[in-house]
């Protein structure tokens, strides 16, 4: 039986039942391995053993129509309701095991103010989309939550672009349709979940770390990984998420902005960074630098520049 839940919102709904209070609303909340976190790349670790992950069904679109949900919270679509030949999985890349996509849903700031809830070297992005995945070991949602390898999410952060990403044209002309909490649309079309992903070919740059699902009950049984390689969103079509869509608040409609957790304490986690991914950032070299020094640069002799 699922353990019952506490009222929780983000800051921009209500101060009283924010981040800061969701320990006080489920003890969880509070644990030692809490998500998301800030990832500093230079004190990350590198295992050889992060390979390419395996993306089954990304690229086949669904039969049936995807059913885009404000749940009062953020925006939600199902993807658990495939036939089996139709499952999304994901293996390899350092998962021990294989995982199905059950949902996938957006975290975001405002007009003002980036809202990804996973920052790098403290960089906060404009939007983080989440593709939930839950171990094909278990049977349910809740039995998937009793197990520390019992869900599998793959986070992708956001950058603004000048152009539209037209992948996500028919996912922002949905948003008008669902601007109260608890109302769904069909979407009118149905295309791959690659489509709405980076280029699939550049994804074997990533970081992986043991967390928590982000909302109450922030239970601790999340594989995560989140990677380098950005998508592109414009600027009109961030803005239609924090237009349109309202969270679930009484007695008055809030907009649905900020809707994101802050990063939590890493404490004696590790973050582990895939055999490609970046681990450190070196400022670029002057153009006009001398040819003995650029040779210390790269034995590492030269202090100050790295």
């Amino acid at each position: 039986m699922a353990k019952e839940i506490g009222i929780w919102c983000y800051d921009s709904q209500d101060l009283k039942c924010g981040p800061s209070y969701w320990k006080d609303i489920t003890k969880s909340c509070g644990g030692d391995s809490q998500s998301p976190i800030n990832i500093v790349r230079r004190r990350t670790q590198r295992d050889w053993t992060l390979d390419e992950i395996s993306f089954e069904g990304y690229d086949q679109a669904p039969a049936g129509p995807w059913r885009l949900l404000n749940d009062g919270h953020t925006v939600t679509m199902n993807l658990d309701g495939a036939s089996a030949a139709e499952q999304i999985n994901i293996t390899k890349g350092g998962l021990q095991d294989t995982y199905r996509a059950l949902q996938f849903h957006f975290h975001w700031g405002d007009i003002n103010k980036n809202g990804s809830e996973h920052t790098i070297d403290g960089q906060q992005y404009p939007m983080e989309l989440h593709l939930v995945h839950m171990n094909t070991k278990y049977k349910t949602l809740n039995e998937a939550k009793g197990h520390p390898n019992g869900l599998a999410v793959l986070s992708f952060l956001f950058q603004v672009s000048e152009m539209d990403n037209t992948n996500y044209n028919t996912i922002v002309a949905g948003l008008k349709n669902i601007s109260r909490a608890g109302v769904s649309v069909d979407l009118a079309s149905t295309f791959p979940l690659s489509n709405l992903l980076p280029n699939m070919g550049l994804l074997s740059k990533y970081y992986r770390y043991k967390g928590s699902l982000t909302t109450p009950g922030c239970e601790e049984v999340v594989v995560w990984t989140v990677f380098e390689e950005q998508i592109p969103i414009s600027k009109p079509q961030l803005n239609a998420f924090v237009s349109t869509l309202y969270f679930k608040t009484e007695p008055k409609l809030v907009k649905m902005a900020n809707n994101f957790r802050p990063p939590q304490p890493l404490k004696s986690r590790k973050v582990y960074a895939s055999k490609e991914a970046t681990i450190n950032h070196s400022p670029p070299l002057p153009a006009s630098l001398p040819f003995s020094l650029f040779l210390a640069f790269l034995t590492g002799q030269l202090s100050g520049l790295c």
